[in-house]
């Protein structure tokens, strides 16, 4: 494939852009690849792993003419970087960012972006429970949705360049207002990952069931809450400081719904208990059939007699 960019800057090279990395260097997407994160350690570690051309510790100077800029940092880190590499943007470059919280984001990026750039809100809905340079890997938004939130008078040609980038990734792309992207977000990751976070929490607190027992019998549904709950730690405290709104709406609504189940099982009416999970199973069958994930027993995770055959 022919380069899309001369030069794109990577700021931040956790799980999003190291994934973004492998996937340039493995489809030959950019001449020369720049990575910035502010850990020493972390940029050492990336260079190691060959994910770029030149490593900084400096943003501002990352994005010396860089023709796309990716922002991947904690949505909290965002307005600090923005600040950081805006006398820095070369006239036309793009500029782009991962976070799942857009309204926030935009409020903290938009004022500082010098006129001559294309600021151009982004959200990959991929991603694992791993964090850092090693936890990227080639392919990960194959199949996936990017969902772009573009702000009033955006460039069409700079958001044709943006789409194809990501559509080269892999992704399917999609536009939404970044209010309406947040409520959406809020139900279909945020609140769940606070729900696993909550439940796994819970778990650690009980007097009544030692923490060994807890592991030792995890295979019953406790362990696939435990995968959203070992999620970095700081994306998700700024993501729920960062929408905060749409978050304790979805949060009051499930607290509703919740009441409803618990007052269903106390009175013994199994017919509206019946009712909520035959219509939640629909719900699964509708993600298997749309692609975003596989109709495999167990999540598709290996068992020792398949192992050995």
């Amino acid at each position: 494939m022919t380069a899309q960019f001369d030069r794109i800057a990577l700021i931040g090279i956790g799980l999003i852009g190291s994934s973004i990395a492998h996937d340039i260097k493995r489809l030959g997407l950019a001449k020369e690849v720049v990575i910035a994160t502010r850990s020493a350690d972390t940029l050492k570690r990336a260079e190691e792993l060959q994910l770029g051309d030149r490593y900084k510790t400096s943003s501002a100077e990352a994005v010396k003419d860089a023709d796309l800029v990716v922002v991947s940092v904690p949505v909290g880190a965002s307005e600090s970087v923005a600040k950081e590499i805006a006398s820095s943007l070369k006239p036309g470059a793009i500029v782009t960012d991962v976070g799942s919280t857009k309204a926030s984001v935009i409020a903290q990026m938009q004022p500082h972006m010098p006129p001559h750039v294309h600021f151009i809100p982004g959200h990959p809905l991929a991603g694992t429970e791993k964090s850092g340079p090693d936890a990227g890997f080639p392919g990960l938004f194959e199949g996936r949705w990017c969902i772009f939130t573009p702000i009033s008078g955006t460039d069409e040609t700079a958001l044709k360049r943006l789409r194809q980038f990501w559509e080269a990734l892999g992704s399917k792309v999609d536009e939404m207002d970044p209010e309406h992207h947040d409520k959406v977000l809020a139900i279909v990751s945020h609140l769940p990952h606070i729900i696993a976070y909550n439940i796994v929490g819970t778990a650690d607190d009980l007097e009544a069931v030692t923490e060994s027992e807890v592991i030792k019998y995890s295979a019953s549904g406790f362990r696939d809450f435990t995968r959203l709950a070992a999620s970095d730690p700081t994306m998700w405290r700024d993501v729920c400081l960062h929408n905060k709104d749409a978050i304790l709406e979805m949060l009051a609504r499930f607290s509703e719904d919740l009441a409803y189940l618990q007052r269903a099982i106390r009175w013994g009416e199994g017919d509206k208990i019946f009712d909520l999970f035959t219509r939640t199973r629909a719900i699964r069958r509708s993600i298997i059939k749309a692609g975003q994930d596989v109709d495999a027993p167990d999540f598709g995770r290996p068992h020792p007699l398949e192992k050995k055959a």
